[in-house]
């Protein structure tokens, strides 16, 4: 079921969008890092080195599309990945990529043209405010470990806004307590984004969250400016 680019799907027992399953159903294929904003040639070594190394695993589950920067490189990544049978591609870099709106778009929204319907993306570390509107551009998988890491900075998450409990004194809390508040609060978003995806009211839900932050409300308008042709492919006409 579709909501604009979102998609209501099913993966064995769970709905998605979601986080990944902690099964072990799914094992990471071994890459080549490479940092965000390199060179052309490095990036493509590691492009090169990363498809090496899953031609050479006979494991397939979750493929690391690496090309730092470079929309073109990410694509030829995820197409030789999914050749290889991985049925999910983690995306490299997301938290520079969260900074980086107008990248993070082009990148996201070719990935998601050129890889087949059934394969799944994965952001491995999200900012919660993100979800919706990832969700909205086709992101399926989301990574959990994210609440661990803002509870041991004591940092509390909310759907709207990421709180330093250093500064801002809403909750006393220990960092068990406060990385409960952050699985709930991630859990709660990916339940209120299938829903929206259901009722076909997920655009608006991602207006709403986007105004809570410069990077995504700069990432929804240029979304509409640049990418229109992408969110009508998929959008209902009424």
């Amino acid at each position: 079921m579709h909501d604009g680019p979102a998609r209501l799907g099913r993966y064995k027992e769970m709905k998605t969008p979601n986080t990944l399953p902690s099964d072990g159903s799914l094992s990471l294929g071994l890459d080549e890092p490479m940092p965000y904003n390199v060179p052309l040639s490095l990036a493509e070594f590691s492009v090169k080195k990363t498809i090496e190394n899953a031609t050479e695993s006979n494991e397939t589950g979750i493929g690391v599309v690496q090309g730092s920067k470079y929309p073109e490189l990410r694509v030829k990544c995820a197409l030789e990945l999914e050749r290889l049978g991985n049925e999910v591609l983690m995306v490299a870099h997301c938290d520079d990529l969260q900074k980086r709106p107008l990248e993070l778009l082009k990148i996201v929204v070719e990935l998601r043209e050129s890889i087949k319907p059934n394969t799944a993306l994965y952001f491995p570390f999200v900012k919660i405010p993100f979800i919706p509107l990832l969700a909205y551009i086709g992101v399926d998988f989301f990574g959990s470990a994210s609440n661990d890491i803002y509870a041991d900075l004591g940092m509390l998450t909310t759907s709207h806004k990421i709180y330093d409990l250093d500064k801002y004194e809403i909750y006393q809390l220990n960092q068990e307590e406060l990385r409960d508040y952050n699985y709930n609060t991630m859990d709660f978003v990916l339940r209120e984004v299938r829903e929206n995806i259901k009722q076909g009211t997920l655009r608006n839900l991602v207006e709403e969250r986007c105004c809570s932050s410069p990077e995504t409300m700069t990432a929804l308008r240029v979304l509409d400016r640049d990418y229109y042709e992408f969110l009508d492919k998929y959008t209902p006409l009424y």
